[in-house]
């Protein structure tokens, strides 16, 4: 930093002097994700002084509308960024799920912090204790803001009614327990568990039962683009894994052209160090068998010799799949790709490469092959949908959900 004294990891210089002024949502949830980004950013910076400034959204004055049916974009971001171009602060920690594909010009993500799981949750009214899903009775109304979870669970849960519901945590938990409207509602873990709520889950969904939304789990550090020195220093909270399943996740909604108005699902995951072997003693398979190191070689690697088999490559591998759905849940394309990529932070990587953005996201010391072999899956994963029929199937839901 220009005029700053060294304060913090690497070549990241910290000015003493400065205030720097983190903007977040009101809620609660907001301000113990918010609190946790600067105890972080304190723990590698500890010359810096930080200051948190707290605002309303749009997304947070509207209690009464499905958030599928407002169609705003940049619900719970709108008034942050603003504070952000005027700078009024100097960067804002979201939810990764509630920003945009798509950022306004001069904002990028700096870092995205290790996700938490990005499962959905069920969480019951306290009459439903020790129940699930499937074991509720017929015509039991289940909670939940989200057409994406909506579609996928009323084709498998078909005996239960799902509803809309709004509100903050809080809010949501209150009208679970104090009116007997519902048997349930279905929440992101994460945010349970970030409020110390971790008890109240009753049934964490997989994702053959009910894939995550795009960035779900994940936190976000939005900052000006061109301010190199908040830059430099909120890299320092990017967790690569993390980074190239988001960079995959938000490539895929941007090519389908998703958002909150279209059941649009993921899930994926890095599996490290995957082998390609082939037996020795064999002819060459038309397919090579697949195995992990953990798999193969549980106490260590180089036990590969006293089974037979050699690799023939070794790269982590990311593997992405993706879903969209009928409003009902009726009709669903759902597929699978992977791609190889290596996320070892490359320290001596320099240059304007640096700050090439992937889906908003600016990842310094990340590969910048890596970052796109992830942003490469994700669109190649949407057009492979597309070309199966997804455009159809979204453009039917979103007109539907513009008509309820």
């Amino acid at each position: 930093m220009p005029g700053g004294v060294a304060g913090g990891t690497g070549d990241v210089a910290v000015d003493r002097a400065r205030v720097i002024r983190v903007g977040t949502r009101k809620s609660q949830l907001a301000r113990i994700q918010t609190d946790s980004v600067v105890e972080m950013l304190t723990e590698r910076f500890p010359g810096a002084q930080f200051e948190i400034v707290a605002m309303s959204t749009t997304g947070d004055k509207i209690l009464d509308t499905a958030l599928s049916k407002i169609g705003e974009k940049s619900l719970f971001t709108k008034e942050l960024e603003t504070a952000l171009e005027r700078n009024e602060v100097d960067l804002v920690v979201h939810s990764l799920k509630d920003l945009p594909t798509t950022l306004p010009l001069g904002f990028t993500i700096g870092a995205i912090c290790k996700r938490e799981s990005p499962h959905d949750a069920v969480v019951f009214h306290p009459s439903n204790a020790g129940k699930t899903l499937s074991s509720l009775a017929e015509k039991s109304v289940i909670g939940t803001s989200s057409l994406r979870r909506a579609a996928q669970l009323k084709k498998r849960f078909a005996h239960l009614d799902f509803r809309d519901i709004r509100g903050n945590l809080n809010t949501r938990l209150r009208k679970l327990d104090e009116n007997n409207e519902f048997s349930a509602i279905i929440l992101a873990a994460a945010g349970l568990r970030r409020m110390g709520w971790e008890s109240r889950i009753g049934q964490v969904l997989n994702p053959e039962e009910c894939m995550y939304a795009v960035g779900q789990g994940a936190l976000a550090v939005e900052v000006r683009s061109k301010d190199q020195d908040i830059l430099s220093m909120v890299s320092a909270l990017h967790h690569p894994e993390t980074v190239l399943r988001c960079i995959a996740e938000r490539a895929f909604m941007r090519q389908l052209e998703g958002g909150c108005s279209v059941p649009v699902a993921v899930n994926s995951t890095v599996k490290d160090f995957q082998f390609t072997l082939v037996p020795k003693s064999h002819k060459p398979r038309r397919e090579p068998l697949r195995w992990t190191l953990v798999e193969l070689f549980p106490s260590r690697y180089t036990q590969g010799e006293h089974l037979g088999v050699e690799p023939t490559s070794v790269f982590p591998r990311l593997y992405l799949t993706g879903a969209v759905y009928s409003l009902d849940g009726s009709e669903s394309l759902k597929e699978t790709m992977q791609t190889g990529v290596d996320h070892k932070p490359q320290q001596d990587e320099d240059g304007p490469e640096d700050d090439i953005q992937h889906v908003g996201i600016t990842a310094k010391n990340i590969p910048n092959a890596a970052l796109a072999a992830a942003e490469a899956l994700g669109m190649n994963l949407a057009n492979l949908l597309l070309s199966k029929g997804a455009k159809q199937i979204l453009t039917v839901a979103r007109q539907l959900n513009d008509a309820r």
